[in-house]
C-alpha cells in the first residue's frame, strides 16, 4: 500500500505529509482547496507527466513529491526492481523533483533512476482514476492482461508466451538455415569446378618442394653429369681409389704372420675404406643412371611444378595447402547435397511448434471468451445502482490474423455505450468526467481481484450525484477497499463517511494545508458537507448517523 506522500514546495503546498491506511482514504474540502493538487503530486511522484498543476510554488527553486510505499515480498513491482538490477527489499521510496523550468529528476530509494522506469513501476503501484483519465484501466494495452487475471487462467496465457517464444527462436533458426543454404547453393557450382578440378590434379602435401629439387636437378644434368663421370674414374679407373686401396690391402695379406699382427689396425681401416668407396662409387653410377634418362622427363617435371603452383595462386593458399582444401569443398559440397534434409527437418518443427502454439492459444481464445460474458454481467451488475443504467459494456476480442503474437490470437479492449442504441468505442472517449469516474468503479469492483495495485485512486467519482446513487458509489467503493488500498478525493458525505481514514485539504493565505481528521472533526466534516457553511445540530446528527451506518453496512451491502 501506499504508506505516505509527502509534497514539498508544489502550487499551493509548502510541506505537507500525509500518513495513509489500507482501506479507504478520503480527502474532504472545498472547491479550490488543492485536493487535486495532492493526486496531481501523487502522480507525479509515480511517473505521470509533470503539468500545470505540478508547478514549483512561487519563490522556491525546486519541488518534489515523494510516495512511500510497504508493499508485500511477492508484489510485482518488486520482481521489477530486481529485473533491473536494484534493490528490492524494505520500503519503495520514488521521488521526483521538478525544477522552475518543468524539468525533472527521478529517484528511487534516493538513487537516481529514468523517468521511464519511475513510469513503469508507477503503473504497477498506483491506479488514478479522474475526470480525464487515460491512464490504467482505461489504457487498452492493460485490458488483455485484466481479463486473463479476471478468468483466473493466467498459467495458460504464460503458456501461450511460452510456446509462441519457441516458435519464434525455431522459425528464426529455419530461416537461417534456409539463407545459409541459399548462398550455399549459390556457391555449389564453383565448389563442383573446384573439387572436379583439384580431384584430377591430385596435390599431395610436400609434393611442391619435391618437384623443385627434382626440376634443380635435371636442369643441370650435362654438367652434373660431366663432373660425376670424372669422380667415378677417381675412384673405380685402372689408377683409381679403389685400385690403389685393393693393392695395400694386397700387399699387407702377404707380410708375415708376425708383422700382420702389428698392421692389423691399419688393415681394417683400409678395408673400410675400400668397402666406403665402392659404396660411393655405386651411388654415383646410380646418379649418373638418373641423368641419362628420357629427356621429356624435365619436362614434365615442370609440367607438374608448375600446375601445382597455379592452383596454388588461383585458390590463394600454399601449394602444401591445395590437398587440405580440396577436403574443405568436398565437405562443403556434402553439406549442400544433405541440406534439403535439414531444411525439411527445420520445416517440420516449425510447423510442429506452431501447431502447439496455436492448440493452446484456441484454448486461451475460448477462455477469454468465457471470462468476457462473466466480466460483462458483473460489470452490468454495477451500472444500474451508479445512474449509468443506460449503458453497456463489453469486452472486444479482435482476431489478430496473421499478426498473432505471444499474447495470443486477439486484441482485447474494453468498449463502452452510454447512450441507448449508440455503437460501442473506447471508454475514455466516450463517457463524460462523471461517468468516466464511475465507470472506472463499476470495472474495478468487478476486477476486485485481478491483479490490483498496490492503491487505487479516485478522484471526484461521486461527482454530479446524490442521494442513493452516492451511497452506491460508497458502498462499492468500501468494498474495493477490501481488496486494495483506495484513496478518493469526494464532496459527497455519505462517501466520505465510509472512510478508515479521513483528511481534510483546506486552503488559507495562498497555502493548502491538510488534517487527519479525529472522529469528533469527522462528524464536523461531514456535517459541513451536509449542510454547508453554517453546520446545524441537526447536520450533527445526520453526520453521526452517517458514520454508524458506515460502520455496520446494511445486508444489501454485504455483497462479496
Amino acid at each position: 500500500m501506499l504508506a505516505t506522500l509527502k509534497i514539498r514546495d508544489l502550487v499551493l503546498i509548502e510541506n505537507v505529509a500525509l500518513d495513509f491506511s489500507g482501506g479507504l482514504n478520503a480527502l474532504t474540502g472545498e472547491t479550490g482547496a488543492g485536493k487535486s493538487i495532492l493526486l496531481d503530486a501523487l502522480g507525479l511522484a509515480t511517473g505521470a507527466r509533470a503539468g500545470t498543476r505540478s508547478s514549483v510554488r512561487g519563490g522556491a527553486a525546486q519541488g518534489s513529491a515523494t510516495a512511500i510505499f510497504d508493499l508485500p515480498a511477492h508484489h510485482d513491482a518488486r520482481k521489477m526492481l530486481v529485473h533491473n538490477g536494484l534493490v528490492a527489499d524494505g520500503e519503495i521510496i520514488l521521488r521526483r523533483t521538478i525544477a522552475a523550468d518543468t524539468r525533472t529528476r527521478a529517484f528511487l530509494n534516493d538513487e537516481p533512476i529514468g523517468v521511464a522506469l519511475l513510469r513503469d513501476l508507477g503503473s504497477e503501484l498506483v491506479e488514478i482514476h479522474g475526470q480525464a483519465d487515460d491512464r490504467g484501466l482505461f489504457d487498452s494495452a492493460t485490458h488483455r492482461r485484466l481479463l486473463d487475471a479476471f478468468g483466473v487462467y493466467t498459467e495458460l496465457a504464460d503458456d501461450v508466451a511460452a510456446r509462441f517464444r519457441a516458435y519464434e527462436r525455431l522459425r528464426a533458426e529455419a530461416d537461417q538455415l534456409r539463407r545459409t543454404s541459399e548462398t550455399a547453393s549459390r556457391e555449389a557450382e564453383f565448389l563442383r569446378h573446384a573439387v572436379d578440378e583439384l580431384s584430377a590434379l591430385a596435390p599431395q602435401e610436400g609434393e611442391e618442394a619435391r618437384l623443385a629439387g627434382e626440376r634443380a636437378l635435371l636442369m643441370n644434368a650435362g654438367r652434373i653429369a660431366e663432373d660425376t663421370s670424372f669422380a667415378v674414374e677417381l675412384l673405380s679407373g685402372d689408377r683409381g681409389a679403389e685400385a690403389a686401396l685393393a693393392g695395400a690391402l694386397k700387399r699387407l695379406s702377404r707380410l708375415h704372420p708376425d708383422a700382420r699382427l702389428h698392421c692389423k689396425s691399419a688393415e681394417e681401416a683400409l678395408d673400410q675404406a675400400f668397402a666406403l668407396t665402392e659404396e660411393a662409387g655405386r651411388e654415383l653410377e646410380a646418379l649418373l643412371a638418373q641423368l641419362e634418362v628420357d629427356a621429356g622427363l624435365l619436362e614434365s617435371k615442370e609440367e607438374r611444378l608448375f600446375a601445382l603452383r597455379a592452383a596454388a595462386r588461383k585458390y590463394a593458399v600454399q601449394p602444401d595447402g591445395l590437398q587440405r582444401l580440396l577436403a574443405e569443398y568436398e565437405a562443403k559440397l556434402e553439406t549442400i547435397s544433405g541440406g534439403d534434409s535439414t531444411l525439411k527437418r527445420a520445416a517440420a518443427e516449425v510447423t510442429r511448434a506452431r501447431a502447439e502454439f496455436m492448440n493452446h492459444a484456441r484454448q486461451l481464445t475460448s477462455a477469454r471468451e468465457k471470462a468476457a460474458v462473466q466480466l460483462e454481467c458483473a460489470v452490468a451488475q454495477e451500472l444500474n445502482p451508479l445512474k449509468l443504467g443506460h449503458a453497456r459494456f463489453r469486452v472486444a476480442l479482435e482476431p489478430l490474423g496473421d499478426s498473432v503474437n505471444a499474447a495470443g490470437l486477439e486484441k482485447v479492449s474494453f468498449e463502452v455505450s452510454t447512450v441507448e442504441g449508440a455503437a460501442f468505442g473506447p471508454l475514455v472517449k466516450i463517457a463524460s468526467g462523471g461517468e468516466l469516474a464511475r465507470f472506472s468503479l463499476a470495472l474495478k469492483v468487478a476486477l476486485a481481484e485481478a491483479s490490483p495495485p498496490a492503491a487505487l485512486v479516485f478522484d471526484e467519482v461521486d461527482r454530479g450525484v446524490g442521494g442513493a446513487v452516492a451511497d452506491a458509489v460508497g458502498e462499492r467503493l468500501q468494498r474495493l477497499a477490501r481488496a486494495t488500498q483506495v484513496l478518493l478525493v469526494t464532496h459527497s458525505p455519505q462517501v466520505a463517511a465510509r472512510a478508515e481514514r479521513h483528511f481534510r485539504i483546506t486552503r488559507a493565505r495562498d497555502r493548502t494545508q491538510v488534517e487527519l481528521l479525529s472522529d469528533d472533526a469527522r462528524v464536523e466534516e461531514i456535517a459541513r458537507m451536509l449542510a454547508g457553511a453554517s453546520v446545524s445540530e441537526e447536520a450533527r446528527a445526520a453526520a453521526r448517523r452517517l458514520l454508524a451506518e458506515a460502520r455496520e453496512p446494511k445486508k444489501s451491502r454485504k455483497r462479496a
